[in-house]
């Protein structure tokens, strides 16, 4: 159960404003598109008309590409300079910068100068990766969406210069939306959340998913010592429930990619677990491609011992 908490309308004035600590129009936009899908979302659940198989274990709804299509004309309306990667228009390469390639941006087009930018073109390189980036997984959780089980989420970053700024996580299902700006902590529904200390590892509730191949005994080793674990089908929320403790950990080494983890990771270091990727490094690199991501998020107090578990 997560620490009771105080509505951020209570709040004292200074304490209030560390949660968008200068990001507040870009919070608020954010949120506006995730409730827009969400409530899409809601409105086509279980009346699906058109599903197509990615691959052999995924699927795309139409409700995916019209989430994706809200989201992205909620926030271009606000931002126009800004750029986007998105799962479902925006992870087909790498630019030469060798991060994800947004699919609206042709490569040779230049992109507004300002800090962290330079101008691209036939005979340019860009410098380094664009200083503001939104990560949009506009339905995560689409096998559980498509056979009806409530257990998916709405998923939005800014990332500024690299790192995550603004992360908020929907749950249309529950209505829950979960959201954090850097420094700020982490909020449910306008009530800041943390993730409760808990002294034995044998009490921790993990979502644990590790790769079917190499990793059998590794996942012997962290299922003797923990209380029990649970997939839900949905990384980013189950990421995201770090921050409130529904999940005391989050581990998985391997298979996802920046859209699952961006906003959510975010979510989970602010409400006071300790985040990196499955080998302890930092846990966010724009560089990172599609399904090479790991994270790892736990109690600061039992962190080290899932690393140590993990090798």
């Amino acid at each position: 159960m997560a620490l009771p908490a105080t509505p951020l309308s209570t709040l004292a004035p200074p304490q209030a404003a560390a949660l968008t600590a200068g990001f507040e129009r870009e919070l608020s936009v954010a949120l506006e598109g995730a409730r827009l899908a969400g409530a899409l979302q809601i409105e086509r659940y279980e009346r699906l008309e058109r599903i197509i198989h990615k691959s052999t274990h995924d699927v795309v709804t139409e409700v995916d590409t019209l989430s994706e299509q809200l989201i992205i004309e909620t926030i271009r309306g606000a931002f126009p300079a800004d750029r986007f990667l998105a799962e479902e228009s925006g992870h087909s390469g790498q630019d030469r910068a060798g991060i994800p390639e947004p699919s609206d941006t042709p490569k040779d087009e230049a992109l507004p100068v300002g800090p962290g930018r330079q101008p691209t073109g036939p005979g340019r390189q860009p410098a380094g990766p664009p200083a503001r980036i939104w990560i949009i997984d506009p339905l995560d959780g689409t096998v559980n969406y498509a056979n009806g089980i409530p257990i998916f989420c709405v998923s939005i970053a800014l990332v500024v210069d690299g790192k995550p700024t603004v992360g908020v996580v929907l749950d249309p299902a529950r209505d829950d939306l979960y959201c954090a700006v850097a420094g700020g902590g982490a909020f449910l529904n306008d009530i800041p959340i943390r993730s409760p200390l808990k002294e034995k590892l044998s009490d921790l509730v993990v979502h644990l998913a590790l790769p079917p191949h190499g990793f059998a005994r590794r996942e012997n080793r962290v299922r003797k010592r923990i209380r029990v674990s649970r997939v839900t089908g949905s990384a980013a929320l189950a990421l995201a429930w770090v921050g409130n403790g529904r999940f005391d950990a989050f581990v998985q080494p391997r298979g996802l990619s920046l859209w699952d983890v961006a906003a959510a990771g975010l979510i989970a270091a602010e409400g006071g677990s300790l985040v990196t990727d499955g080998e302890g490094h930092d846990w966010f690199d724009l560089a990172r491609s599609s399904r090479g991501v790991g994270i790892l998020a736990a109690p600061p107090d039992h962190h080290a011992t899932f690393l140590e578990l993990l090798r």
